[in-house]
């Protein structure tokens, strides 16, 4: 039910309104710092304004990051992948695994007041199922298989087809008022100017855009007084959109803006050297690695374990991190996210040795040939292969350094750079490849379920794209994946993961890390790994402002954004 997204970015375009220009300034130094229930926090965010509609925001991450504050879940998730309650007050399943019975939360109202009701997640699903809507498939393949039975206002139930434990996953989804966009079709929703002025249930309600020069630069939030939950202590949020991380710095250092939404690369070295401005790191759900094509015979070396795991041997993992991350990584040991509730922090951890590399290889055999040649042979095999892999500049320059890394173990690689287009259609799908350097994507994924990537069955026509066919790892992720009983599932992804340690039929490389900049006055901020970079505001209501000054404010004229 999961599939390999990558990472792609939607620039969303502007329809027609109306907006007030409000420049928040930072407050300049007074007797002295407190605390204070009110103020504006505002943060740059890098990209443009799309649609404020969270149905509408896969690709467009400052859209997903202001929706997160508008629209509420029916569930969220902690840093380990806890389920938390939101909209949904109390969840049950039955002893099957089909069944999910679901309490929306009493009192809870949309932002124009009416109540939220089980109609309006309902009619959000509903969305989902439309095949007009902009869904990624698997989502839309799940809701158009799982059968909604509402019971009154408050309560549902959800009927699966057949047991699906990571199915609390997607009850994430941002809910959207059927009172407001009834009537309307998929195509009228996307252009609906209700994605400029939208209306959510969510800790801060909308407030009004921003605009410069006729374009929308920035969205203002404020505090929503009626919110279920205990209501923010910062009154307004205030996002403004800087093509790149450089001018959000300096538009920090100018005082337009209390944070940036992501820091990384040179401008996380110069972030570290503003004294007021602190950053949260936190790991992102994306895992690089390499997959071997294990039954193609052109490469049957790749069968062998002993193999694999020489390669890996030989990989300075922490210095592709350092060199190319600016150490802004996390060396992988498996395909399970680190510091979830899924993951055996136990498990072997393979470090950079090259000597015991080339220890291995000559004991299966594979050793340079004395008569001239620097890739290493046993009989008539030769260790040479091609890796294809993503045509960008940071991939390019990754598979160069493992390139160069395994040709000091005699392992002689071809590199070849394709457009992700290219290499989804005509290398993984149709298993066309010996070697190849992915990015797996698990935004908002908090459940492992492993299954899609590394199941015998989706070995063909599914994500299993090495072809591993390996029983007991199978076992463990089919019973994974439909028991109920959290301990169960730990021990399954346990053995799971000390399995696949041994057996390494792919080579995990590293986790992204995701930085955010947040100025000292702004306290309570709080932040682990993540599931996507909006889950920084997991806890926002609970932030707070210590200024030494009283806030200022600048208004100015009307203006009307361009089309």
């Amino acid at each position: 039910m999961r599939n390999l997204r990558w990472q792609l970015v939607i620039v969303g375009v502007a329809l027609v309104a109306i907006a007030i220009l409000l420049v928040t300034q930072r407050t300049v130094d007074s007797e002295g710092p407190a605390a204070t229930v009110g103020g504006v926090y505002s943060e740059g965010l890098i990209g443009q304004f799309g649609r404020l509609n969270p149905l509408l925001d896969t690709y467009n991450q400052p859209d997903r990051d202001i929706n997160r504050l508008i629209f509420s879940r029916l569930i969220n998730f902690d840093t380990r992948g806890n389920p938390l309650p939101d909209l949904a007050e109390a969840w049950g399943v039955s002893v099957s695994g089909e069944v999910y019975n679901i309490t929306l939360r009493a009192g809870a109202l949309w932002h124009d007041g009416e109540p939220v009701t089980t109609a309006d997640v309902t009619f959000t699903i509903d969305l989902m199922r439309d095949a007009a809507m902009p869904i990624p498939a698997d989502i839309r393949a799940l809701w158009d298989a799982v059968e909604v039975i509402v019971f009154d206002d408050r309560n549902m139930q959800f009927r699966l087809p057949e047991p699906f434990s990571p199915f609390l996953d997607y009850l994430s989804f941002g809910i959207v008022p059927e009172h407001i966009l009834a009537g309307q079709s998929a195509e009228e929703i996307i252009n609906s100017e209700f994605n400029l002025a939208p209306v959510g249930s969510g800790p801060y309600q909308f407030d009004q855009l921003l605009a410069e020069n006729d374009l929308i630069q920035g969205v203002v939030l404020r505090a929503f007084d009626n919110y279920y939950f205990d209501r923010a202590f910062i009154t307004q949020v205030a996002f403004r959109f800087y093509p790149t991380q450089e001018d959000a710095l300096e538009a920090y250092r100018q005082g337009e803006i209390f944070g940036i939404g992501r820091v990384s690369g040179d401008v996380l070295q110069d972030a570290l050297g503003e004294p007021s401005l602190n950053i949260f790191s936190g790991r992102l759900p994306q895992l690089t690695l390499i997959l071997f094509n294990l039954d193609n015979p052109s490469v049957s070396f790749f069968q062998e374990v002993a193999v694999r795991r020489a390669l890996l041997q030989g990989l300075n993992r922490e210095k592709i991190i350092g060199r190319l991350l600016n150490g802004q990584g996390v060396v992988a040991d498996g395909p399970i996210l680190p510091g979830t509730w899924a993951y055996y922090d136990e498990q072997e951890r393979i470090d950079y040795n090259q000597v015991e590399a080339e220890r291995n290889l000559k004991s299966e055999g594979y050793i340079i040939p004395s008569e001239g040649g620097n890739t290493r042979v046993k009989d008539t095999i030769l260790l040479s292969f091609d890796l294809v892999h993503p045509d960008t500049e940071l991939h390019i320059a990754i598979a160069e350094m493992i390139k160069a890394d395994w040709a000091e173990l005699g392992v002689s690689v071809n590199l070849v750079a394709v457009d992700y287009v290219t290499l989804q259609k005509d290398y993984l799908d149709p298993r066309e490849y010996e070697a190849a350097l992915i990015d797996l994507n698990l935004t908002g994924l908090p459940d492992p379920d492993p299954y899609p990537f590394w199941h015998q069955a989706e070995a063909t026509g599914g994500q299993n794209y090495s072809r591993w066919d390996d029983r007991r790892a199978s076992e463990y992720l089919e019973r994974a994946r439909v028991s109920v009983l959290r301990a169960t599932r730990e021990r399954l992804y346990r053995n799971f993961q000390v399995h696949f340690s041994r057996e390494l039929p792919a080579l995990p490389l590293f986790y992204l890390v995701y930085n955010y900049a947040v100025d000292a006055q702004v306290q309570g901020v709080q932040m682990g790994p993540i599931f996507d970079p909006s889950d920084r505001f997991l806890y926002i209501t609970h932030w707070a402002l210590v200024l030494r000054g009283p806030i200022a404010d600048t208004t100015a004229s009307t203006e009307t954004p361009q089309q």
